[in-house]
């Protein structure tokens, strides 16, 4: 099971498995403070992708299908997959936009 939470959101022990999946740490955060499992930068999309993308709804499927492809093979991404049939992983994201980010899109590719 794949659960999508922004980091600066307090972790609850139904969060299973907690990983970080931007590029940059989250803004005013300490690392300490998150307490996460991991940080997996590199199923984060590129700097292009983000920038293209930038939030817009509108280009929110062209993002999903272009992050899937990014992420085609990669092996954190085929770990995300193995751990989240094991049990639950939450995706920790610091976006303020709560429905169009990259956590919620990594989630879609993951449940494909």
């Amino acid at each position: 099971m794949i659960r999508v939470k922004r980091v600066y959101d307090e972790p609850d022990p139904s969060d299973g498995l907690r990983f970080l999946v931007d590029r940059l740490w989250p803004r005013g955060m300490k690392k300490e403070e998150a307490r996460m499992d991991g940080w997996l930068k590199e199923v984060a999309p590129s700097d292009g992708l983000r920038r293209w993308f930038s939030h817009d709804p509108g280009k929110w499927g062209g993002f999903v299908e272009r992050y899937g492809k990014e992420l085609e093979g990669n092996g954190k991404l085929d770990e995300l997959r193995r751990l989240s049939g094991r049990g639950t992983v939450t995706l920790l994201f610091s976006s303020r936009e709560t429905v169009y980010n990259n956590a919620n899109a990594l989630k879609t590719i993951i449940e494909g």
